[in-house]
């Protein structure tokens, strides 16, 4: 326990470097992005897991729900949801949410630096319905509970630390996580139809027990500038959080946040939308939208969980859809980095890449079963670009 520690301690702030945006090439996404070739190229046949995925890639199981993590006693959770990857020295580990309500929680998975699974256990337990989260720069994991007045969790990937609610993220149905190391700030997405998107300012950075919860302020329209405003009762009682302060903006399903180099992304699921705010200068636009492809069909449906490579590359996974990673490149194209087979009663769920960038984790969240107990985690191993 101890090494682990000192360990999380060696590498805060180093893991997160590489995907906290100072790798970022320019982050252009001049929005909205159309179809076209992506990076790695056409999909193949189905692979024994049922993936199609571009030439050089490969696939292999993790995890399946209700079953003993391979080489361990540690039985993984049902419905596998948002996830992340930590550096622990030459090894890492990824977590991963069970969006069950109740008793939800966190597991996590640890590796060599061969890539061996070489242990797995509970993060977090009697939680509900943890959907999805974000990293934090001193390597905890924020797990949001959606459901109505739900709550944030901050958990300890180590397993050394218990998990902490912080009440002063706000009482809505949370949903993503991203921590923006800049301004010091976490942005949050909530999951209603018309939910808002928030930001929380801690008291001091690096405690999350006290703070200012605020609300982008913005008007109708698909691009343009924002503020911030507080929000009054951030417990949501006796009114909801999205309905405290005039002119904050509505969004159709708040889903996945992504922050890079002073950008930060979001994605609404009710829409098929990937938001993108310009935080240096307080503007909003779309990053992608559905229904402004202009030639064939959209290839991404379904909008999720968001997560980014160090070459700038957003990868989006789909909530239904045709169960594809789709892949957003600084150049505004869009294309399917993978699909699976077989399991259209299932979403795509808690992509993260392993602190190296050269493996992608993720989850089908009910599987080929279509139920929350037959969720698979996959890892997909190739020559992602740096």
């Amino acid at each position: 326990m101890e090494r682990r520690t000192v360990l999380r301690a060696a590498v805060l702030g180093g893991s997160s470097a590489v995907f906290g945006g100072t790798l970022w090439r320019g982050a252009a996404h001049a929005a909205p992005a159309q179809p076209g070739t992506g990076p790695y190229g056409a999909l193949g046949s189905p692979d024994a897991n049922g993936i199609r995925l571009p030439s050089g890639f490969t696939s292999r199981v993790i995890a399946r729900s209700g079953q003993a993590v391979p080489g361990t006693s540690y039985t993984w959770h049902n419905a596998p949801d948002g996830g992340a990857c930590y550096a622990d020295g030459s090894s890492w580990i990824y977590v991963s949410n069970s969006e069950i309500d109740p008793s939800g929680g966190v597991s996590a998975v640890t590796f060599s630096s061969a890539g061996a699974i070489t242990g797995a256990y509970r993060i977090l337990s009697d939680t509900r319905q943890n959907c999805a989260g974000g990293k934090t720069p001193w390597n905890t994991w924020l797990s949001c509970e959606e459901v109505s007045r739900g709550y944030v969790h901050e958990t300890d990937p180590w397993g050394v630390n218990a998990g902490v609610r912080r009440d002063a993220m706000g009482r809505f149905k949370h949903e993503a996580a991203a921590a923006d190391p800049v301004r010091q700030v976490i942005y949050l997405t909530e999951d209603e139809t018309n939910g808002r998107f928030y930001r929380f300012v801690p008291a001091t950075w690096g405690d999350l027990s006290a703070g200012t919860l605020q609300v982008m302020v913005a008007g109708s329209a698909t691009s343009g500038s924002f503020t911030w405003a507080d929000i009054p009762a951030p417990d949501g009682s006796p009114t909801s959080t999205r309905t405290q302060v005039s002119g904050s903006k509505s969004f159709n399903g708040g889903e996945g946040c992504h922050y890079a180099d002073d950008t930060v992304w979001f994605t609404t699921k009710g829409d098929n939308r990937v938001w993108q705010l310009n935080l240096t200068d307080s503007t909003y636009e779309l990053a992608y939208d559905d229904s402004l492809v202009t030639s064939g069909s959209a290839p991404l449906t379904g909008v999720d969980n968001v997560t980014g490579s160090s070459s700038g590359d957003l990868f989006v996974a789909e909530d239904g859809g045709n169960m594809e990673i789709c892949v957003i490149t600084p150049a505004d194209v869009i294309a399917p980095f993978l699909r699976i087979d077989g399991q259209s009663g299932s979403e795509i769920t808690g992509p993260a890449f392993s602190p190296d960038g050269s493996r992608l984790y993720f989850s089908s969240q009910r599987g080929t079963s279509g139920s929350s107990s037959g969720g698979i985690t996959y890892e997909v191993t190739g020559p992602f670009r740096s």
